[in-house]
């Protein structure tokens, strides 16, 4: 078990920071807490949080930082062998609301540039038919619009656009960046290359988490 147990995974979109996070739960035992999940758990569910996300979302809105930090917060405190957070917190507010809950012990922020992203993301491909994704410039398919697993169409998501893809990187510096210099203020951020790809990116969270 890694010494360090309580830990944040920040990046623009495309870092890999879902990966990541499932790979550090499985080497460490921690538990991998993904917004996007705990967030569809409580809806199916029905839970009271659930079904007050479910009425932002049901208008279109955006879930309050509260009702987020609230299912968060459940699933910190009930996290006894550690967690790895992934997609939260997303905003300065939702790191000082995290700060009420429980310390952390590391930030790890995979690092890319926009049009690293870019051409990234824009490469992304998903099977129409069993939801397998591929990307065309890292370890692509023998038939670019075809799905190895099923034989299924291979398509572009709406959102992997190249222009959905820009505006998404510039929320994610006007929300999410900041959160780089605020954890660096508290002396818990390590900074890696997201370049380097997601087996070395792997090998040196795992050299930070075993310091």
């Amino acid at each position: 078990m890694s010494p360090l147990t309580r830990l944040v995974l920040v990046g623009p979109p495309g870092a890999g920071k879902g990966t990541q996070a499932k790979r550090i739960a499985a080497e460490t035992g921690v538990e991998h807490l993904s917004t996007g999940d705990i967030l569809r758990d409580e809806v199916g569910r029905g839970t009271p949080l659930g079904g007050t996300a479910k009425g932002f979302m049901d208008r279109g809105e955006l879930v309050p930082d509260q009702v987020i930090v609230d299912m968060i917060g459940g699933r910190i405190r009930a996290a006894d062998a550690g967690f790895v957070l992934d997609g939260f917190p997303r905003t300065v507010a939702q790191a000082e609301a995290l700060d009420e809950i429980g310390t952390l012990d590391v930030v790890i922020s995979i690092d890319l540039s926009r049009e690293e992203v870019v051409a990234r993301l824009t490469a992304r491909r998903v099977c129409e038919g069993c939801g397998k994704i591929y990307n065309l410039s890292f370890r692509p398919p023998a038939d670019p619009t075809t799905c190895e697993a099923c034989g299924g169409r291979l398509v572009q998501r709406e959102d992997d656009r190249e222009d959905v893809i820009r505006n998404r990187y510039d929320v994610y510096e006007r929300q999410t960046a900041p959160l780089v210099a605020f954890y660096r203020d508290r002396g818990l951020l390590v900074e890696i290359d997201g370049r380097s790809g997601s087996d070395a990116v792997f090998e040196r969270i795992v050299q930070v988490l075993s310091a």
